[in-house]
């Protein structure tokens, strides 16, 4: 399988390396695309980046510039599934849409609305309107980031139906469950794949947080359940999140720190 960190690894290693470098099966994700067009502007010879293989001619040494790194596509869909699952009316500046293909195609399927204002997504979901379940398959880039999974999870309590989420990249990465079983939503775990039937009445509760994509689920089932929701060792929404308190609350959100 593709690994954006090893590729990233592989692609600072190969810049000062003598001679040719050829990653085969090279991750796509936008950061690792972003890493390479830094690296180049710093007089790096990476060719192909965003694709299946990349070359990456050896050079003696780099110099200073500057970059401009990209806004994160994973905090824009977080945002997005937010806006979904509670409701509302939310115009996202974020990063390119075609980092987000899948999701947005998700959210178009569950009947929420999305308009693609150039490099912005406007995302409305009235209270009153009703999603229907979909189903999710986790890939890599292109395909749902599995750093979406948790928060997507979350969206489905609220859709009408069964959505079968299948979790094919990471062991492990359904700790989020628990908790939002805890809240009120009906999930059943099958090894790698969980059933999440709704729309489920979700109640505020104490939660601890296990992980970052986690507790940006947590966040999200928080925001559509019924009284307070009290997140501990939130510093791991934080990594993913760095401003959830600033930015939710703007459009109507009630979050804050204890």
């Amino acid at each position: 399988m593709p690994t954006a960190p090893g590729t990233e690894n592989w692609l600072m290693a190969a810049t000062l390396a003598e001679g040719r470098t050829e990653i085969i099966n090279a991750a796509r994700e936008p950061h690792v695309q972003d890493l390479a067009r830094m690296l180049n502007g710093l007089g790096a010879k990476i060719h192909g980046a965003g694709t299946h293989e990349v070359v990456v001619e050896g050079v003696s040494r780099l110099h200073g510039g500057e970059h401009a790194v990209i806004t994160d596509y994973l905090e824009a869909g977080t945002y997005a599934m937010a806006v979904a699952a509670a409701g509302g009316d939310v115009h996202l500046e974020c990063s390119p849409v075609d980092d987000l293909p899948m999701l947005l195609l998700k959210l178009e399927e569950a009947g929420v609305d999305v308009d693609l204002e150039g490099d912005d997504l406007h995302v409305v979901r009235h209270t009153g309107q009703p999603m229907r379940a979909v189903d999710l398959t986790t890939w890599v880039h292109p395909g749902f980031p599995t750093d979406l999974q948790a928060q997507y999870t979350a969206l489905m309590t609220q859709a009408r139906g069964t959505s079968t989420i299948s979790e094919f990249l990471f062991e492990n990465r359904f700790q989020h469950v628990a908790d939002l079983v805890k809240m009120g939503a009906v999930i059943e775990l099958r090894a790698r794949t969980a059933l999440v039937k709704g729309p489920s009445r979700l109640v505020g509760t104490d939660v601890v947080v296990p992980d970052i994509r986690s507790g940006a689920a947590l966040v999200i089932a928080a925001l559509c359940a019924e009284g307070d929701t009290v997140l501990h060792r939130s510093w791991h929404v934080d990594r993913g999140c760095p401003d959830l308190v600033a930015r939710p609350t703007a459009p109507g959100a009630a979050i804050r720190r204890q």
